[in-house]
């Protein structure tokens, strides 16, 4: 069944084109993510495939079924400050929804207004609406928006953000049009709506950085690119195989249209001013080949060239860290000696400490006990969660030479600001732009070149994939993969942890902090395989022959599931040893580590082939 189609769209901003006569259909099932660099104009397709605003065109058309309805999460959520949690996450015009309202309303005043509660379980079986306040709970509880009756005023950033998602995913809608759901969900959130949105019954359309949810939620992926939509049918991992190959045709047609470039423009220069119909018409060939080759060739990326201060031996010291708020402990007896190169990420549930822990670091925050020691030599650099306060009546370029009139190179060669800014693709024209101008993506790769500049030694960076668009990130990761300093990520994105850090610290509640040695998959593996073995029968008799056989069967799938994730690991180090001038401590780190996960694979592979037999 179609559900909506968009055809021969576009979307300017005055002299900017972001795109032009972009077509696509939504069917019923499909589960679509929209991919593009920031500032491409993802978000303004996704309010026009939302209704919210009118395509351009001369023949532009946009059509929603009839009988489809449409729920859309926005950057921006509209709620009235005054609402309540309650009123605000079930304000859906629709019987079943009502009755709950009024249920959980009379639950919560049950003792001074009884008849209240006993007219609510009424409307509640008339409307049979026993299902949706289990889904109310369920979502309410996994968004961790359990305070019904706080007023939305009171909220912060990321709970009126989860507040929204609560809202779009409770509205009982056909279609979901979800703009960035995992910004401001913890890890855990972001797993359980991974799995929310798998059902075969939602349709969805998302915009989302995260490499991981795009494979396990998504069957089709569309690009925006060069200003038209392209569509790959498949997951992420599915879409850059096709991408990949894509590309490869495209240098050789690219190859091919260079030569004949250069034979057009040779013509071109030989011929007099005065031309005839026939000269005419190879002018306008050459103006068309000129287009094709610039519209063929592969998407500019970031260029990051940054040195790093010399770090000595001494770095930093935690010696048994506390620190309280209200009488609640965040940070417990914590002590840690960082060595040289490390690379740490910090994983943990929204408002469990995480930040705090960089702010004692960083001595923006006293703790309660213990004493941080800290190297000579260490020149720490943070980007901040919500540390982006660039001035809007600012130019692009005036933020950068606010810094420095121009840039000096790790190779001693020195270039203008201008031409930095170009590495981070903000062209000419976009420099002269005021910063209230540029997408929010923008802003947060802005804000990442003024932190890069400071050439730290030890980064600290403090949810840095929020807002960022995939192909920025892809490059981010590629120099953070050969940064020589410290480095300390707080993320969500769990691609971003599995390809950057070595250990984690996991902040596992009431301040008790885990060094935990091995990447974020490796973590949740060993998660889910203790919650196996606690959840199994503990039977004193012998298991009958088919219960045995089932407990098998589940056993040898999670054992599957882990040699996937180990060789996936054991190839991207793999992939490490191809590139260009690698240091020699980095080879005898990473023979270490392929050795690690390679005796893994083995142990597993024969707890398998025992099972099997």
């Amino acid at each position: 069944m179609h559900y909506l189609s968009l055809e021969h769209a576009g979307k300017s901003f005055g002299e900017k084109v972001l795109f032009r006569d972009v077509s696509l259909m939504i069917n019923k099932g499909e589960k679509i993510a929209l991919i593009a660099p920031n500032g491409s104009g993802k978000s303004s397709l996704l309010r026009m495939i939302a209704g919210i605003d009118k395509p351009e065109g001369e023949n532009a058309t946009y059509l929603l079924s009839k009988q489809v309805k449409l729920a859309f999460l926005d950057q921006d959520p509209g709620f009235n400050p005054e609402s309540t949690v309650l009123d605000s996450v079930l304000d859906a015009d629709i019987p079943a929804v009502k009755a709950v309202r009024q249920y959980e309303l009379a639950q919560l005043h049950a003792a001074e207004n009884p008849k209240a509660l006993e007219v609510a379980l009424h409307e509640m079986d008339v409307y049979k609406a026993w299902d949706v306040e289990a889904r109310v709970k369920e979502i309410l509880f996994k968004l961790n928006l359990q305070q019904l009756e706080q007023k939305v005023k009171t909220l912060s950033g990321g709970q009126v953000k989860r507040l929204a998602l609560a809202h779009v995913l409770l509205a009982q809608a056909d279609l979901i049009i979800l703009d960035e759901p995992t910004n401001h969900l913890d890890l855990d959130m972001i797993e359980w709506l991974e799995e929310y949105l798998s059902q075969e019954s939602l349709t969805v359309l998302m915009v989302t950085h995260d490499r991981y949810f795009l494979d396990h939620v998504c069957d089709t992926i569309l690009e925006l690119y060069n200003g038209s939509l392209h569509r790959y049918k498949g997951n992420y991992s599915a879409f850059l195989e096709k991408k990949d190959l894509m590309l490869e045709n495209d240098q050789v047609r690219h190859d091919k249209l260079r030569q004949l470039y250069k034979q057009e423009l040779n013509w071109v220069r030989r011929q007099p001013k005065a031309r005839t119909t026939k000269a005419k018409s190879r002018v306008d060939q050459f103006a068309v080949i000129e287009d094709a080759l610039r519209q063929s060739r592969e998407q500019q990326k970031i260029r990051i060239d940054f040195g790093t201060a010399r770090l000595g031996s001494k770095i930093l010291e935690l010696h048994y860290i506390n620190k309280s708020f209200q009488g609640k402990p965040v940070i417990r007896d914590f002590h840690y000696t960082f060595k040289r190169g490390e690379r740490i990420g910090i994983v943990g549930p929204n408002g469990a400490g995480k930040s705090t822990l960089l702010n004692i670091i960083m001595n923006r925050i006293q703790p309660d006990h213990g004493k941080i020691i800290t190297g000579s030599t260490v020149k720490f650099a943070y980007y901040e969660q919500s540390g982006l306060q660039l001035e809007e009546d600012k130019k692009v370029i005036d933020v950068i030479r606010d810094i420095a009139d121009n840039w000096k190179q790790p190779d001693g060669s020195v270039i203008s600001v201008a031409q930095l800014l170009e590495r981070f693709l903000f062209d000419r024209k976009k420099q002269q732009v005021y910063v209230s101008q540029i997408s929010g993506g923008e802003k947060r790769r802005l804000y990442l070149l003024t932190i890069l500049m400071q050439q730290p030694n030890f980064l600290i960076l403090d949810e840095p994939t929020n807002d960022l668009d995939i192909f920025t990130l892809q490059v981010i990761e590629e120099y953070l993969a050969e940064y020589s300093g410290c480095l300390l990520i707080v993320s969500h994105d769990r691609f971003f942890l599995d390809k950057l850090v070595d250990h984690l610290f996991i902040f596992e509640g009431e301040g008790h902090i885990r060094d935990y040695n091995g990447n974020y998959t490796q973590y949740r593996l060993e998660q889910e395989a203790k919650q196996y073995d606690d959840l199994r029968p503990k039977e004193s008799g012998p298991l009958s022959a088919s219960r045995q056989d089932h407990e098998n069967q589940k056993a040898m799938r999670r054992i599957e599931k882990q040699l996937e994730q180990l060789n996936q690991k054991k190839q991207e180090i793999q992939n490490r040893f191809d590139r260009p001038q690698v240091a020699t401590e980095d080879l005898i780190k990473w023979s270490a580590e392929l050795k690690e996960i390679e005796s893994q694979l083995s142990s597993k592979e024969d707890e398998w082939l025992e099972m099997a037999g």
